[in-house]
């Protein structure tokens, strides 16, 4: 049988407890709040008191004085007394309705009047589905406005593009990131949607039929209607599902999870991009002064912010099938199977997402470019990339292209061989500069070769990229920027 030797108190001690790494060294302090405990069960003491306050405006036998009292306990929460209640009601709802009562005595026959327990549930997890939106948003919006000053500065600039991995014609930096910035964009729209699509649950009852409130209101459908609107109201939505079973529909959630996942797979690609760019000494992240890459290799600088945003966008990618399968089971009009799951789920998916986008910024806001290793790449492959330029140029001088083109390709073959067997290089420049057949080009070599004019419309690309689609962007959320976009500093 397994025991466990330890030479402290396990039960006492909070270091021989699980601890989620996503709040011991990744996630905000916001973000954890909004799915901490306290965040929940005061929002449902919140919902009862919505619920209270809209069925006295419309007739039923509740007091000021009861609602003050429960308007006095929202924060003031006895935890210790909610887990008994818990431990022997097995019942997370009651136990709080009980914890409740105890605390208001003159409110406790008016607490979750008419109501199930995904009243309180389901409403308060899309509060606070709403609030991590929120919260997300801005940062998602920051690390835009920083990737755009970053490819602004350097749209010019000729580097090496890459299909297959494999050197392909040049483009430019502030290009390439704008390749970033396109994703980026599509993942601030779809967040945003999901934000926008967001309804509220409201006041549905056991089913969905909303039957409890109508005998509340003795058959008054109109009031019940209007209970509806009034509590979706006091709780900060305009909008709420005309129709749902116990619960608000699963599809909501794998909604809004399948824009975090696909904002893991942007981050991923970006920052894949950045760890191959680096290898290549091309491009770095921020390195500080004091930071070890390797306990036995201490020269090395690895990308360690991109090698974590890749890590826990990869877990945000795979939290999308955890929501869909979610979905897909729950049987007519709600099954429990979806309890401990969403627990799980929602609170990663936002937390994952919320310590990607820290990491990511911290990046953007430290990027490091290196032109001349840059420049030096494209040295060693321009020259292959010009023969066609080069063979322009002597048939405008009279050549042959056909000729021309058997001399550059016997050149290239030689180059090549020099750059793969004998890991020289590339010397197919001197190569056409010693053979008298290329004289009549010779001059115009140097400007065949400048870098800047392989780049096409790049530049021009990223300007109007910039000022067309993403500026737009950074003025949605101009007035909070200012607090989301100061430097990050990264907990580990």
């Amino acid at each position: 049988m397994f025991s466990i030797d330890a030479p402290v108190d396990i039960q006492n001690s909070e270091y021989c407890n699980y601890r989620s790494p996503l709040s011991t060294r990744y996630a905000s302090k916001e973000m954890q709040y909004n799915f901490s405990d306290q965040k929940k069960f005061s929002t449902w003491r919140k919902l009862w008191i919505y619920l209270a306050k809209a069925e006295k405006e419309l007739g039923l036998d509740i007091t000021n004085e009861q609602i003050a009292e429960l308007e006095s306990a929202v924060h003031d929460i006895d935890f210790t007394k909610a887990a008994e209640h818990e431990k022997r009601v097995r019942h997370d709802v009651m136990a709080h309705v009980h914890t409740l009562a105890e605390r208001c005595s003159l409110a406790a026959p008016i607490i979750h009047l008419g109501a199930t327990s995904c009243y309180v549930g389901d409403n308060t997890d899309l509060i606070v589905i709403k609030h991590g939106l929120e919260l997300l948003l801005p940062r998602v919006a920051a690390v835009i406005k920083q990737l755009a000053k970053f490819a602004e500065e350097y749209k010019s600039l000729p580097i090496l593009g890459f299909t297959h991995f494999q050197p392909a014609q040049l483009t430019t930096v502030g290009k390439r990131a704008c390749l970033w910035l396109s994703d980026l964009l599509m993942d601030e729209r779809a967040l945003s949607r999901a934000k926008d699509d967001l309804r509220f649950r409201g006041v549905k009852g056991t089913t969905g039929t909303q039957a409890s409130f109508l005998q509340l209101f003795k058959g008054d459908t109109s009031k019940v209607r209007a209970l509806d609107e009034r509590v979706a109201q006091l709780a900060g939505f305009d909008k709420r599902y005309l129709v749902t079973g116990q619960t608000y529909s699963r599809k909501v959630d794998l909604e809004v999870i399948s824009a975090l996942s696909g904002l893991g797979a942007t981050v991923h690609k970006m920052c894949s991009d950045i760890r191959l760019l680096a290898s290549r000494k091309e491009l770095e992240e921020p390195f500080e002064a004091t930071q070890i890459g390797s306990s036995a290799m201490p020269y090395k600088r690895n990308p360690m912010r991109s090698e974590r945003c890749c890590a826990l966008a990869r877990h945000l990618i795979t939290l999308h099938a955890n929501a869909a399968n979610t979905h897909a089971v729950q049987w007519l009009e709600r099954t429990l199977d979806d309890s401990a799951n969403r627990r799980i789920t929602l609170a990663e998916a936002f937390l994952t997402a919320d310590a990607t986008l820290l990491t990511l910024l911290n990046i953007c806001q430290g990027l490091v470019v290196y032109p001349k290793v840059i420049g030096r790449h494209i040295a060693q492959e321009l020259p292959f990339m010009a023969t066609e330029n080069i063979i322009m140029a002597m048939v405008q001088n009279g050549g042959d292209r056909q000729v021309c083109h058997e001399k550059i390709r016997v050149l290239s073959h030689e180059a090549g061989a020099q750059v793969k067997q004998q890991g020289k290089d590339n010397d197919l420049i001197d190569r056409v500069k010693n053979d008298p057949y290329f004289a009549p080009i010779l001059s115009q070599l140097d400007s065949i070769l400048d870098a800047s004019t392989f780049i096409g419309r790049a530049p021009d690309q990223v300007s109007e990229f910039i000022e067309e689609e993403v500026n737009p962007i950074i003025v949605k959320y101009a007035d909070i920027l200012s607090k989301v976009e100061k430097p990050v500093t990264l907990n580990i």
